[in-house]
């Protein structure tokens, strides 16, 4: 069986609150919890919480930033999660993109690939236990090492949407993380990447029977995140790049509206999984069978208890089981169990 992951913090659950849920993912079939990092919480902080909450968890950041931290403070947060969760944690690194580098964050966006190439090397020394003093070509680093050891070092996964990014994942990295893919387009990815590399993905899920709201919200998030120039481009090619160009024109005009009425329903079914539960999970195993190592839901809100979509959404065949038996409160406090 693949691995099953979730994204936390769930819409609209306040992190504090997410300890109960966390506690039963285990016995739902997930394997995995793995963060993002836009303008929520941070990559980290959900996963040191997470790293106590659950012992059997595989624990990743999907992605941190190679520009919103400094080369050692990276080095630093990704050593502080391998301790608390030993052999259990993933630093997915990866570009971002300007928004929220240069326009949130006052950096500077430029050479995203060879940022990431540059930073992924540092991390391998750092996190190796070297003393790091070296020009690399986008940044140097002088006398750095981290005070306390980290045994064992973490799997490094890079952020990876087109050709050469993603043959730099599969080259140099232990694992290769991308986003906004259908099913069938993870042949195209695996045609790079090779085989053997474990492939991450984040899959947007929007559990309702209510196809327009579905249509509609997904129509939201395909105009916010496929606008972006990266994200365009790997949609391009991709081969979305025509049914996508009426969207792009109207966005480009500054007419949201009807950026969003140029959006497909074909598109939004591609790209966003949506339907009944048991629906759901039919079409995120998908991916897996057409060669996906590993997929993150993102529960897309709506306004429905995100709780009880993860406790629906669990890989095919222990979801339903799970659902069956008596809850992991129940069996601790036998008066609540129905």
């Amino acid at each position: 069986m693949s691995r099953w992951g979730i994204t936390i913090p769930l819409p609209g659950v306040p992190l504090a609150q997410h300890r109960r849920i966390v506690e039963e993912l285990a016995d739902l079939g997930y394997t995995d919890i793995w963060t993002s990092e836009k303008a929520g919480t941070d990559a980290f902080t959900p996963l040191a919480l997470a790293s106590q909450w659950a012992e059997q968890l595989r624990l990743g950041t999907a992605v941190a930033s190679v520009y919103t931290r400094g080369p050692a403070l990276l080095a630093m947060n990704a050593a502080t999660l391998a301790g608390l969760a030993p052999g259990r944690f993933v630093l997915g690194i990866g570009a971002s993109s300007q928004v929220i580098v240069q326009r949130w964050n006052a950096g500077e966006y430029a050479t995203p690939l060879r940022r990431v190439r540059d930073t992924l090397l540092f991390l391998r020394s750092a996190l190796g236990g070297e003393k790091v003093t070296e020009t690399y070509e986008t940044f140097s680093v002088s006398g750095f090492r981290l005070e306390y050891a980290v045994d064992p070092p973490p799997p490094i996964a890079l952020a990876a949407l087109r050709p050469e990014m993603l043959r730099l994942a599969a080259k140099e990295a232990d694992g290769v993380i991308t986003n906004w893919l259908a099913p069938g387009d993870v042949r195209q990815i695996r045609e790079v990447v090779g085989q053997s590399v474990e492939l991450v993905a984040r899959v947007f899920v929007c559990p309702t029977a209510d196809g327009a709201l579905a249509r509609r919200l997904g129509r939201r998030l395909i105009a916010e995140y496929l606008t972006v120039p990266a994200y365009a481009a790997f949609q391009n090619w991709l081969g979305r790049g025509e049914v996508l160009k009426p969207m792009h024109d109207a966005w480009n005009r500054g007419d949201r509206c009807e950026a969003l009425e140029m959006i497909p329903d074909e598109v939004v079914d591609d790209l966003i999984v949506h339907g009944a539960p048991e629906a759901c999970r039919d079409r995120i195993q998908s991916y897996v069978d057409n060669g996906l190592s590993t997929p993150i839901i993102a529960l897309v809100p709506t306004g429905d208890d995100p709780v009880g979509h993860v406790r629906s959404l669990g890989p095919p065949g222990i979801a339903t089981a799970v659902r069956c038996e008596v809850s992991p409160e129940a069996r601790r406090h036998p008066s609540m169990a129905r």
